[in-house]
């Protein structure tokens, strides 16, 4: 069974920080709160499906800095906002950072449990995606480093003969690099081939 979502709230202000995680809690949420951003940092988040409540302005580190830092961490989980002091610059440079979405205290009921649940399936999606470059690059290790040459090479457009030339080989040999290729990625068409590397941001040979 998948496990339940976790909504982190990350907020220096403990009457709201309260309120807001029993609001949660109510509706049937499993909740951590945290009162600062160096806290939720120092906390090891097991990777299970959440979201984050993250309040704009915190005292030495904000919200917008802990944005930061967790986008430079790979940090996965899509963030909500909420703050009492929200602006058009701060909004914007928070949405172009990833934010799903950026509430403005009091925020309403409806409005926070709307904004969790957009974020949480943000949060799901992205987790299908991961998953299926995961099972693709699996498939691509399997490749020789020739094969990987020959690839780069298919999906830039040229032909069997073409790519011999270029890695001076000869055509029959290509050919039999593409249908192991072919087949160790377990794609049959030259479409598919495209769209697979192009997932995984493979270059075609110039």
């Amino acid at each position: 069974m998948p496990a339940e979502p976790v909504i982190h709230v990350v907020d220096d202000d403990p009457s709201f920080l309260k309120a807001v995680s029993r609001i949660l809690k109510a509706g049937g949420y499993t909740v951590k709160s945290f009162a600062s951003a160096a806290e939720f940092l120092a906390y090891r988040a097991p990777d299970i499906p959440g979201c984050i409540l993250l309040d704009l302005t915190m005292p030495e580190q904000t919200g917008l800095d802990l944005q930061v830092k967790l986008s430079q961490a790979d940090h996965q989980l899509p963030i909500v906002f909420l703050t009492g002091h929200g602006d058009i610059p701060s909004t914007v440079h928070a949405m172009r950072e990833g934010a799903v979405d950026f509430l403005t205290k009091p925020v309403k009921k409806q409005d926070l449990f709307v904004a969790v649940k957009r974020a949480l399936a943000r949060d799901a999606e992205e987790r299908v995606k991961r998953e299926r470059l995961r099972r693709l690059r699996v498939r691509l290790d399997a490749l020789t480093p020739r094969e990987r040459e020959v690839l780069a090479h298919v999906v830039s457009g040229k032909l069997n003969k073409q790519i011999a030339a270029d890695l001076g080989t000869t055509e029959r040999t290509i050919k039999a690099h593409r249908a192991g290729i072919m087949s160790k990625l377990g794609v049959k068409s030259v479409a598919e081939l495209v769209r697979f590397a192009g997932e995984l941001g493979i270059e075609p040979a110039k």
